[in-house]
């Protein structure tokens, strides 16, 4: 199969490109479009034959469900059983935009899109190109990032081409997402609600909405061989490059580490915040300055990851960010590529035994 990008304005959308990917996702084919957090593998979520070839292309584990991408509240409703009044509150606040709520799912959606499980996960993106689609469709989208399963996010459309060229009929590259992050999860079929994943909104902005939610985030709690996960991005191996990632605890001396992998021969890559001061030059090493917000950071994050895979090092070492609730999200990301390498209590890298 011959995958073809087309460019199109992420603010105004060129009406025949929409309406040529709507074509495409009709007939039961896979388009990759950008949204505000990352770019998604799209297909009609009401056909299981379309959801299973998102599974096939990312060689995705059956047992993790996808989020249904719809244009409205309204459009939500129709997928679900029940529709509490925190839903109505939240979509009042977030939508359209980075939130994915979770709820009793309609006999609507097929069994794949769920991974069987009793709840489904929706999101009305914030996006033009997005909503531009949803609104030429007749039918809501299954939409995971479009990558292969656990590796980095993509958020350009070159990370998308490099994993999924062949595998996919259409590309929309509407340049760089705004966020750079995958969306919050809610899930408001449990009381009280609790979060599921933490994204650009975060738990203080959230509780100011629906005042009993809670945090459930367990980062080792799900693996691929788990039956049942209520939304994407429970797996505890997860956004990982692949290159060997490790995380180094920053208000420690890190330097020795890195200093010894590089001694030994090893092609080795930093990716640092927060320091002022030139860091000292060493043979095989490729260093990168992140931003020093978090918002910065989340926007770049995946894209330097990209970068440092191409790199072909044999190592990279991540200074792991501030505990603040700003850099939640950002932990939890670093924290699943690097689920076997993170710092304990002490600063002390260790092995999970997983």
């Amino acid at each position: 199969m011959q995958t073809v990008v087309l460019p199109i304005d992420p603010d105004h959308p060129d009406r025949l490109v929409i309406e040529q990917a709507a074509e495409v996702l009709s007939r039961g084919g896979l388009v990759v479009i950008p949204t505000e957090t990352v770019y998604g593998l799209a297909a009609n979520a009401l056909q299981a034959e379309a959801v299973q070839r998102i599974f096939t292309a990312k060689g995705r584990p059956s047992q993790n469900p996808v989020i249904v991408h719809v244009v409205d509240e309204m459009a939500a409703q129709s997928l679900v059983r029940a529709w509490p009044e925190r839903a109505t509150r939240l979509c009042q606040a977030f939508w359209p935009g980075p939130l994915t709520i979770v709820l009793p799912r309609s006999e609507l959606i097929p069994d794949i899109v769920t991974a069987s499980g009793s709840t489904v996960a929706l999101r009305s993106p914030a996006h033009p190109v997005a909503r531009a689609l949803l609104m030429a469709c007749p039918f809501p989208l299954a939409a995971p990032s479009a990558n292969r399963s656990s590796s980095i996010s993509p958020t350009k459309a070159e990370h998308v081409l490099k994993d999924l060229n062949g595998l996919v009929e259409l590309i929309l590259d509407a340049g760089p997402c705004a966020h750079g992050l995958e969306s919050t999860v809610v899930d408001l079929a449990k009381e009280p609600p609790c979060i599921l994943r933490p994204g650009p909104i975060g738990p203080e902005e959230l509780l100011r909405v629906i005042t009993d939610v809670r945090w459930e985030i367990r980062p080792h709690a799900a693996t691929e061989k788990d039956a049942s996960i209520r939304s994407p991005g429970q797996l505890s191996r997860h956004y990982a490059p692949k290159t060997e990632l490790h995380l180094l605890p920053a208000d420690q001396p890190f330097w020795k580490t890195i200093h010894q992998a590089c001694e030994a021969g090893q092609r080795v890559g930093l990716l640092y915040w927060g320091m002022d001061e030139p860091l000292p030059s060493q043979p095989n090493l490729i260093i990168d300055r992140m931003p020093a917000s978090a918002k910065e950071y989340g926007k770049v994050m995946y894209d330097r990851l990209h970068a440092m895979d191409a790199h072909g090092l044999n190592v990279l070492f991540v200074l792991v960010p501030p505990k603040s609730e700003e850099w939640l999200a950002i932990r939890d990301r670093l924290t699943r590529a690097a689920v076997a390498n993170e710092p304990d209590a002490t600063g002390t890298l260790q092995r999970n035994q997983e």
